[in-house]
């Protein structure tokens, strides 16, 4: 999948990290999301995000690294 062909899920406003990891399937949980972003397994635009509570914009790409390969949307 090339970064074109990355989703775009729509949000309204901003939204923290951990809400659309959930929201955009990247994790099954909250639970999930925080154990993914306390392994370093989430990056946004690129860096590694360990803050659960960040905030994202429209246009973040956010990537989640898995066993199973890379899975990536974008905050819409």
């Amino acid at each position: 999948m090339s970064i074109d062909d990355v989703p775009t899920v729509p949000t309204t406003g901003t939204i923290r990290l951990g809400q659309f990891l959930k929201l955009a399937n990247l994790a099954e949980s909250g639970a999930h999301a925080r154990d993914l972003i306390a392994d370093g397994e989430v990056s946004v635009d690129g860096a590694v995000e360990t803050r659960r509570g960040r905030q994202l914009a429209a246009g973040m790409l956010v990537q989640v690294a898995l066993p199973s390969g890379m899975l990536s949307a974008r905050v819409g």
